[in-house]
């Protein structure tokens, strides 16, 4: 989730200025970046249980022995709760999952450069406190009821919340783990199409980086279940969002909808007010019962957008939201991914050809069935895994072409090499776990915290 809230600035007065949130993010491609976010799981060494917030080697001590290269704390009731660095910041999930937000960088030799010296940063600390991190989409052995829950007022809202408007919330909250890219738009058109080839192609990125089969121990039927999660969390808030595909989309559509998607709270002088399901629309009228008389100021439009939860979220960049947390070897493959698809415009187009006669319906099934089949998801006369195939082979090629090279004189193709393997042989990463769990690992999912720990 975001950084911590930042409260202020004059009142919105016309609803143009929610419209104008959009359009004055849109950038020329010569100033296009890329932010890359991924969490991970931090365990105690010994017992394989996550981390509590509080104690010698809790998560606040973690974040503590961060500070010393560099990092800036930020700090909730006098609590450590987040870190920042420039633009990048460290900030924690409700169960202890440890995010980095990473700053908007040209190339993806650049992000991968932040991520190995994120995880140098965070291995080091925890060797000292025998503390292990491990990127995968999901818990895959502890409870809800034995995961702890960390002390930030936000999170106390959706907390209450969320067991009104789903089964599985506390789920996403507690046990789930991400890697999603933040792209930028140069337009309200190419917003458009990409947020449509996002969504349709949402399901692919699901596949090939699923990685979450376990809960509890056991195999859970899944190859995401982190995915399948986000199913049954809040319908207001979550999915496939259908209407981006009609002719009315674009900044005001989206704007539209993120109106009527009910607030989670208000951020004022320190604190977050519970205005869980009150509507923004009565804030613009002055009538949100939280704060009576008050209307929103830009920086409560910009943390009511971080609560909507689709597979593509716009803010004043586009993040793709759909795939699983994983080893440090693939978050730089997630970013690859997207950027060689939407930041070249002969791929961005050859992307659409591909997906753009998918039907309401066919996105819909490919959503809903890819977190259990993963690439065997059948599709048409063949699978999600022959789509897959076409996408990796237009991103690779959409980066040949953007050229851009590290010291060695290699593309930004070199981070795409592990993901073509998996979409070549249509085997999934949780698949490959599932093997080893029925295999050597003798049914138990304990090798997975030494084996596929960072």
């Amino acid at each position: 989730m975001s950084a911590p809230s930042q409260s202020g600035g004059a009142p919105i007065t016309d609803r143009r200025q929610l419209v104008e949130y959009f359009e004055n993010a849109c950038k020329p491609p010569s100033r296009w970046r890329l932010g890359t976010e991924h969490e991970k799981f931090v365990f105690d060494r010994e017992t394989l249980r996550p981390l509590p917030f509080e104690g010698e080697r809790g998560i606040e001590a973690f974040l503590h022995e961060l500070m010393r290269f560099g990092w800036e704390p930020m700090r909730e009731d006098g609590r450590v709760v987040a870190l920042e660095l420039g633009r990048c910041h460290i900030t924690l999930e409700p169960g202890g999952q440890l995010e980095l937000a990473g700053a908007p960088l040209e190339t993806i030799h650049e992000a991968c450069d932040e991520v190995q010296t994120h995880l140098r940063q965070v291995k080091e600390v925890a060797g000292e406190l025998d503390v292990g991190l491990i990127g995968l989409g999901f818990q895959p052995k502890w409870t809800r009821e034995q995961t702890p829950w960390m002390p930030k007022q936000r999170y106390d809202i959706m907390k209450a919340y969320m067991p009104k408007v789903g089964t599985l919330g506390l789920d996403m909250m507690l046990r789930t783990s991400t890697v999603q890219v933040n792209i930028d738009y140069g337009s309200e058109a190419d917003m458009i199409k990409k947020f449509r080839v996002g969504l349709a192609l949402q399901p692919v990125a699901t596949a090939l980086f699923a990685n979450s089969p376990f809960t509890e121990g056991r195999p859970n039927g899944f190859v995401s279940y982190r995915s399948q999660i986000w199913t049954d969390t809040d319908a207001d808030r979550c999915g496939m969002l259908d209407w981006v595909f009609d002719d009315d989309m674009g900044f005001e559509r989206y704007m539209e909808y993120a109106l009527d998607v009910p607030m989670y709270f208000v951020h004022r002088d320190g604190h977050y007010i519970d205005a869980s399901g009150q509507s923004f629309r009565d804030f613009m009228a002055g009538r949100l019962p939280a704060l009576p008389g008050e209307r929103p100021t830009m920086s409560d439009w910009d943390d009511h957008l971080t609560t909507l939860f689709p597979e593509v979220r716009l803010k004043r960049f586009m993040e793709m939201r759909g795939a699983d947390g994983g080893p440090w070897g693939r978050l730089c493959a997630l970013p690859a991914l997207w950027a060689g698809l939407c930041y070249d415009s002969d791929a961005l187009e050859a992307a659409w050809a591909l997906c753009r006669d998918f039907t309401r319906e066919e996105r819909n099934a490919l959503r809903a069935e890819a977190p259990i089949h993963g690439l065997k998801t059948p599709f048409r006369d063949g699978t999600l895994g022959d789509i897959a195939r076409e996408v990796v082979a237009i991103a690779i090629e959409g980066l040949r072409r953007r050229g851009r090279l590290d010291a060695r004189d290699r593309d930004e193709t070199i981070y795409l090499e592990g993901l073509a393997e998996i979409a070549e042989t249509g085997v999934t990463p949780a698949e490959h776990l599932l093997a080893l769990y029925h295999g050597r690992w003798n049914q138990s999912v304990d090798p997975v915290f030494t084996e596929f720990a960072y």
